[in-house]
């Protein structure tokens, strides 16, 4: 598990291979990856969007952002966290994320970052 605290919000990741297919006559490699976003503050944060840089062993860079994560814009009070679980696909079976939250604090209105850990992928038979 990768872990990452940017005030006082504490995220959380863990990785796995979800398994290869074809799509238009390409190999794609499946990861699933499960995010925790803890709040560790004093304060009740929202996540408003999202920016992630994905990268593959074949020197590939996809930038994505967006709103929220999986549908939601999740308020996070004091102590409690919020999981989800979502995915991606690599045209080569390494590769890795990294990026950051966009955040709101409720009591100061203040806007800010919370970085996302760089994180891993690797099929099984890739790695010795």
């Amino acid at each position: 598990m990768i872990t990452q605290v940017t005030k006082g919000i504490k995220i959380s990741v863990n990785t796995s291979f979800e398994g290869t297919f074809f799509k238009n006559y390409k190999m794609h490699f499946a990861f699933g990856y499960t995010i925790t976003i803890e709040n560790q503050s004093k304060d009740s944060v929202q996540l408003t969007s999202r920016h992630w840089k994905i990268y593959d062993a074949l020197n590939e860079l996809e930038i994505l952002d967006g709103e929220g994560v999986i549908g939601k814009k999740p308020v996070i009070k004091p102590g409690e966290s919020h999981t989800y679980t979502s995915g991606c696909l690599l045209a080569s079976p390494i590769g890795a994320m990294r990026g950051h939250y966009n955040m709101v604090n409720f009591s100061s209105t203040e806007k800010f970052r919370v970085y996302i850990p760089t994180f891993k992928f690797h099929a099984p038979f890739a790695l010795n």
